[in-house]
């Protein structure tokens, strides 16, 4: 279970204190220019050391290609990919060698396989991630060709959090400070925390939110291949996500569906299918709300699909805690190494490259379909 997509697809490998971390992408369509920049520039949104809210370790994340990729243009083969360690401190996980860290993936590993690596978590770690984020970046360039967008930034950090209407903030800020977070005083507002967390060697989590514009109605199958289930799929996937919610998510509950449900917009300029036609030519379902976050009965409907992913603190912590050994005995750890105090910051462009992973696989498998639709081009 490596691999993520149905049609276009990544395949991850590798270990937080191994040579590297890489993949192959495969489904990547044929002569879509490859901007190198792009790619880099979403792996040093997710790299290490970035800023002093996050872990210390020290990693350029320089991304190689060996296939997939002539005269700077993809090829429609597969795509192989290598980021090199360079970072590495392994000693200082010996004192974890036979002890399993609280709610870490120690003991799980241990009992599955019986054997695990101890450095930095091994295959369990983040640092695994970079191969989602090369993947994503890939997707989100044949995206960008559809006009399809998709942006996250931190929502909540602990119990400082953004309301859950995205429309009130201006989405091109989130670049412009270290947490990630689109509103400015809300931003240091959470750095603060962090910092303080960091400081008593302990974590916090939070949640981080992603909006997905330009996305066309018809992606998502009606049963076990819905939108949401594999966007949440997805999600879910990602290291340290407790949670996922779509649209009004839990908040919906206490609502009566007079209340929820989204009306059309009856005054909208409409196609001979019923589908509103936007001033730009894209279509929609044209609704006056959108509380089912642009996804109905497992399809996207036009309109924005956004959602929110929870984050539950890091497990490590930089303090004693009460644990065992590998012989079942009761003993005390206390972690070295550099971790992040809170995942959130890092955690932004990597939400980003899952959803974008999703979104063209979809979009990929709707275009399988053609032959369904003899009217349509």
């Amino acid at each position: 279970m490596n691999t993520f997509g149905n049609i276009f697809t990544v395949t991850t490998f590798g270990e937080s204190h191994g040579i590297g971390v890489g993949g192959v992408i495969d489904g990547m369509p044929a002569g879509i220019t490859v901007d190198m920049d792009f790619i880099q520039s979403e792996l040093s949104r997710r790299r290490p050391g970035q800023s002093a809210i996050t872990t210390s370790r020290k990693e350029t994340d320089e991304v190689e290609f060996f296939s997939g990729i002539y005269e700077g243009k993809t090829t429609g083969c597969p795509i192989g990919f290598l980021v090199r360690n360079s970072n590495q401190q392994s000693q200082d996980y010996e004192n974890m060698r036979c002890v399993y860290r609280p709610s870490h993936a120690d003991f799980t590993y241990q009992q599955k396989y019986g054997i695990r690596d101890h450095r930095g978590g091994g295959r369990s770690s983040a640092r695994i991630t970079i191969g989602r984020c090369v993947a994503g970046a890939m997707a989100k360039i044949a995206l960008n060709q559809l006009g399809i967008k998709i942006q996250a930034y931190t929502s909540q950090v602990g119990h400082i959090a953004l309301s859950p209407d995205y429309r009130l903030y201006d989405l091109s800020l989130v670049e412009q400070n270290v947490v990630r977070c689109p509103d400015m005083e809300t931003a240091l507002r959470m750095e603060e925390l962090i910092r303080e967390v960091k400081a008593d060697g302990d974590t916090i989590g939070g949640t981080i939110t992603c909006v997905i514009t330009g996305c066309p109605p018809g992606l998502g199958e009606p049963e076990f291949g819905k939108l949401h289930q594999t966007l949440g799929s997805a999600m879910l996937s990602i290291n340290a996500v407790k949670g996922f919610e779509y649209g009004l998510g839990f908040n919906g509950l206490s609502l009566r569906g007079s209340q929820q449900n989204d009306l059309f917009d009856t005054s909208m300029k409409r196609d001979a299918s019923g589908a509103a036609v936007l001033p730009d030519g894209k279509r929609s379902a044209g609704v006056l709300t959108n509380n089912s976050g642009g996804i109905q009965g497992g399809i996207s409907n036009g309109e924005d699909i956004y959602f929110r992913v929870a984050f539950k603190p890091v497990a490590t912590q930089l303090r004693e805690q009460p644990t065992i050994d590998m012989e079942g005995n009761a003993t005390v750890l206390k972690a070295r190494g550099r971790h992040d105090p809170c995942v959130l910051p890092r955690a932004v462009p990597i939400v980003e490259a899952m959803a974008a992973i999703t979104i063209l696989d979809h979009y990929l498998l709707m275009k399988t379909n053609v032959f369904d639709k003899p009217n349509e081009q």
